[in-house]
């Protein structure tokens, strides 16, 4: 595989700005969520399109979108669309259909809900459309499974192509897709076009990426346009709160500003919906503190230790035991 090309300068450090998924925040209405972020003092939202927040296949999909545009802009806040619904399109297949499907007809449905996303994208004047690529499928090896994407992904890329609205890749533990070596494949592939980027999650750096996390946000510099951040542990792909991993944030945000990363940086809690008002409280403060000067909306006083220790929940019982893809 081709080595990827390091650009010849790095931009100067950007101040951070960080969203909250409402991924994380699914047992409230969209507006209400919307609402808490804003009050709570954060930058942007990363939105997943799904049946309770903004869902992408119930009618006058247009008008619904201007009307969020609308109370985004009232409320300050930026976005990203994130396409990681679990049951959108399938009630019973988790992420299913996928862009690696046998049939045809699946992998058209999965375009189809990216390319309704970039529309969305565009309408809400987002910094980027996230997307995955989806587990291998049974009896398919890689070897097919790789140009099934790159296929399924082309009209995608000419939607992102024709709006301006970067398609943001990202490596999923257990996917075909899983490492930023991935990305790479996928981009060579695809003839490295302009719109395709990459969401970087900096837990799954720190469950299975060589590289520390800090040195993967350098490695992935050129090609960032999405970044989703929670902490993680090596080996686990179990998202967790701030202080219960292992993940240094530190050095992470630091190496991120000096990139000149200038999207959103967005909390990625999935599976702690049941109290994420708490962790969209939490979570802010923590991220700001650790960022420092680099933050665009700094906090004073002492940076928290990232050390599980530190930052640690009360509702210790209710945190998911298992590591599983979310």
């Amino acid at each position: 595989m081709t080595p990827p090309t390091e650009p010849a300068e790095q931009p100067g450090p950007a101040p951070l700005r960080f969203g909250y998924g409402t991924n994380g925040l699914a047992d409230l209405r969209l507006d209400d969520a919307l609402a808490l972020l804003a009050d709570l003092g954060y930058d942007g939202v990363g939105l997943t399109l799904d049946h309770m927040h903004l869902d992408p296949l119930a009618p006058d999909l247009a008008a619904r979108t201007r009307q969020v545009g609308r109370r985004l802009a009232a409320l300050g806040l930026e976005v990203t669309v994130e396409t990681g619904a679990r049951y959108v399109l399938d009630p019973r297949r988790k992420h299913g259909p996928s862009l690696l499907d046998p049939d045809p007809a699946d992998r058209s449905r999965r375009a189809d809900l990216l390319i309704r996303a970039v529309r969305v994208a565009a309408d809400l004047g987002a910094h980027a459309v996230h997307c995955f690529s989806g587990t291998l499928p049974f009896g398919t090896d890689e070897e097919t499974a790789w140009p099934r994407l790159a296929e399924a992904l082309t009209p995608v890329l000419e939607a992102a192509t024709a709006v301006d609205i970067p398609l943001a890749v990202e490596p999923e533990p257990g996917h075909l897709l899983a490492t930023l070596a991935d990305f790479h494949h996928l981009r060579h592939a695809l003839g490295d076009p302009t719109h395709l980027g990459l969401t970087l999650d900096i837990g799954h750096c720190q469950c299975l990426e060589p590289l520390p996390p800090a040195d993967c946000v350098r490695a992935a510099a050129p090609w960032l346009r999405h970044v989703q951040i929670e902490d993680m542990r090596r080996g686990h792909h179990e998202h967790l709160p701030f202080g219960d991993g292992e993940i240094d944030f530190s050095a992470v945000l630091s190496a991120l500003a000096a990139t000149g990363y200038d999207a959103l940086t967005v909390v990625e809690l999935p599976r702690h919906s049941h109290a994420g008002p708490h962790y969209a409280e939490t979570s802010l403060p923590f991220l700001r503190a650790v960022a420092g000067p680099h933050s665009s909306t700094p906090t004073s006083g002492q940076v928290p230790s990232t050390q599980p220790s530190a930052f640690r929940r009360p509702h210790s019982a209710l945190r998911p035991r298992n590591s599983r893809t979310f």
